[in-house]
């Protein structure tokens, strides 16, 4: 195993501040046999290359930034479901039978209620659309499915109902090379911290 150092950023040496031999960064080279051949081999972060960006003009551009400013206020909530989710799924591995399960996954939805249904209400149309395709997004799974998994068909139903007669589809899914393309480039801007 041999180190290779990136960065020789060096400190000037003081009384007062103790210098790390080690520098920030490093990265690990591991011998991988490939083809009777051992080579090093370095584990790199993935690399997105996008295309030059067109320019927007007036209205293309509003509704880019209209867009944007609706990601970033709906993007931390599916963020929220996404962990929501794994603590109850964890939790329900735990617990015995079907009605202590019941129980439980009516008590975490009195909670989510009380502690995000003022801000859900608060969300326009427009925002609520994205929200679901981006719990698709983090879950893998459509709302209208985490439903039905969670509260049984009819419910998903109902939901599905009330969704249609606001103009979204709680079955949507996340399509992050076709129509969803532009939210996908929001969200790694934002990963990325420069959102």
């Amino acid at each position: 195993m041999i180190f290779v150092f990136a960065s020789a950023s060096a400190q000037k040496d003081s009384i007062w501040h103790k210098v790390d031999t080690i520098p920030q960064r490093f990265y690990v080279i591991q011998k991988v046999e490939r083809d009777g051949e051992k080579l090093p081999e370095i584990e790199i972060k993935e690399v997105t290359i996008l295309g030059e960006r067109k320019l927007f003009t007036g209205f293309q551009y509003w509704k880019y930034e209209r867009l944007v400013y609706n990601v970033k206020r709906v993007y931390p909530y599916s963020i929220l479901v996404r962990d929501k989710l794994k603590d109850v799924n964890y939790a329900l591995e735990k617990l015995p039978d079907d009605q202590k399960r019941k129980e439980y996954i009516k008590d975490v939805e009195k909670q989510v209620f009380k502690d995000y249904e003022g801000d859900m209400r608060e969300m326009t149309i427009t925002q609520g659309r994205i929200l679901i395709r981006l719990i698709d997004r983090e879950t893998q799974n459509t709302s209208y499915d985490l439903i039905k998994e969670y509260r049984g068909k009819i419910n998903a139903a109902f939901w599905q109902g009330i969704a249609r007669i606001f103009g979204t589809n709680l079955k949507e899914e996340y399509d992050p090379v076709g129509d969803d393309f532009l939210i996908e480039m929001i969200i790694g801007e934002i990963e990325a911290g420069r959102l």
